[in-house]
């Protein structure tokens, strides 16, 4: 039983056609993942972020940050949010020194940094409602606005798009300096940028 008589035509499938497409699928992804990993490592930035001992490229984004803005105090206590791999706590630990205190928090696993003190959780308590990333960006906010000395500084990382202005004006609402600032080490066509909120009103 079973058997398919010699001049029977059996019917189409679909499945073929599908599996036609896989591949293509694939490989598109492939060479696009392939794309992103050369540019990644042929990147100045993480190569220079190897040479020089730090875990990514966003060290020298907010090393640039200090420079021009001075956030950074001998003695100071830093709460890093989203800290994984590690490369805002590895600067802000050198630059506040031993009398200084950082707190570096992450859903995500990281391996220990000298002198900066990892929590791993989740610092949200509810669903996600908005888009990720400016979600987290008004969940810092409420965070610092709890925390920070009067003197205190919020430097955080948005991306243009939904809810940017509204989120920029909710800083100048809560601090009297708000600046932007795109460091040369963000890759140029990516739409983020750091606002950077000093001194609370």
């Amino acid at each position: 039983t079973g058997a398919v008589p010699r001049n029977h035509r059996l019917a189409p499938s679909p499945v073929p056609a599908i599996e036609a497409r896989l591949p293509k699928a694939i490989m598109a992804k492939s060479k696009s993942s392939q794309r992103w990993l050369k540019e990644h490592f042929d990147d100045h930035w993480v190569t220079r972020a190897r040479a020089e001992g730090y875990r990514s490229r966003a060290s020298f984004k907010l090393l640039e940050i200090h420079e021009k803005d001075k956030l950074f105090r001998p003695g100071m206590t830093v709460l890093d949010l989203g800290a994984a791999p590690g490369g805002w706590s590895q600067v802000a630990g050198r630059l506040v020194g031993s009398r200084g205190t950082v707190v570096a928090s992450d859903i995500l696993a990281m391996d220990a940094i000298p002198d900066v003190t990892f929590v791993q959780g989740n610092f949200r308590e509810q669903a996600v409602p908005l888009p990720r990333s400016m979600y987290l960006a008004e969940l810092a906010l409420d965070m610092a606005l709890n925390v920070l000395e009067p003197r205190g500084a919020f430097l955080v990382k948005v991306f243009h798009g939904a809810g940017f202005d509204q989120y920029r004006k909710a800083l100048q609402g809560h601090f009297q300096r708000v600046v932007s600032r795109k460091p040369a080490a963000s890759r140029p066509r990516s739409t983020e940028v750091y606002q950077l909120g000093s001194h609370l009103k």
